[in-house]
């Protein structure tokens, strides 16, 4: 237990369980009428986790209340796709992406996410409601070109410039096939 700075407890507890988890080729999939749900406050530690999520994800409710949520990033997704959440989620509007995460072990599962912010009642953003369900494999197939594309262009940039030379790739791309992010994205959901 961390008695006197329970932030340094949390980071350091994150730290341990990341450093310990190498990605592997084991895919989890989500069922079909599956949903992980979970809730962050604004600085994205995790308040609430579904039971699909904790059992999905592999990890214990007390391994991630109060950590952040990218315990479950997995090294494939472009870091300039969290960038451009973080942009949209701070503009008051809600994220849509398909979104490959890594389990507690190592395996890796594919989401469609929905992130909204969570509203009090003044209408001020008091943390984030996720809702991921299965995306359609094809969905998955048409993304990883796009994410590959993004990893490199983040490798050829430098780690203090990735997300920035990533989501510009997005945007790039986006800009080119004459649709917006969430056309693109909800498009590829429903096929």
């Amino acid at each position: 237990m961390c008695p006197d700075d329970v932030g340094r407890c949390f980071r350091d507890r994150e730290s341990a369980v990341k450093k310990k988890i190498e990605p592997n080729s084991q895919e989890v999939v989500l069922g079909s009428g599956e949903m992980i749900v979970s809730k962050t406050d604004l600085t994205g530690r995790i308040t609430y986790a579904n039971r699909t999520f904790m059992r999905i994800a592999n990890f214990a409710e007390r391994d991630l209340l109060g950590v952040q949520h990218n315990i479950v990033r997995h090294p494939d997704m472009p870091r300039g796709v969290y960038r451009f959440m973080w942009e949209t989620l701070k503009s008051g509007q809600e994220f849509f992406g398909l979104v490959k995460n890594m389990t507690a072990d190592g395996a890796y599962y594919w989401v469609f996410a929905n992130v909204t912010p969570d509203l009090d009642a003044s209408g001020r953003a008091m943390g984030y409601f996720s809702v991921r369900r299965p995306p359609p494999a094809d969905a998955v197939r048409a993304v990883v070109p796009l994410y590959e594309a993004m990893l490199r262009a983040e490798r050829e940039a430098g780690a203090a410039n990735a997300p920035d030379a990533s989501m510009a790739l997005l945007h790039k791309t986006i800009e080119d096939l004459n649709t917006t992010y969430d056309k693109f994205v909800l498009g590829l959901y429903k096929g």
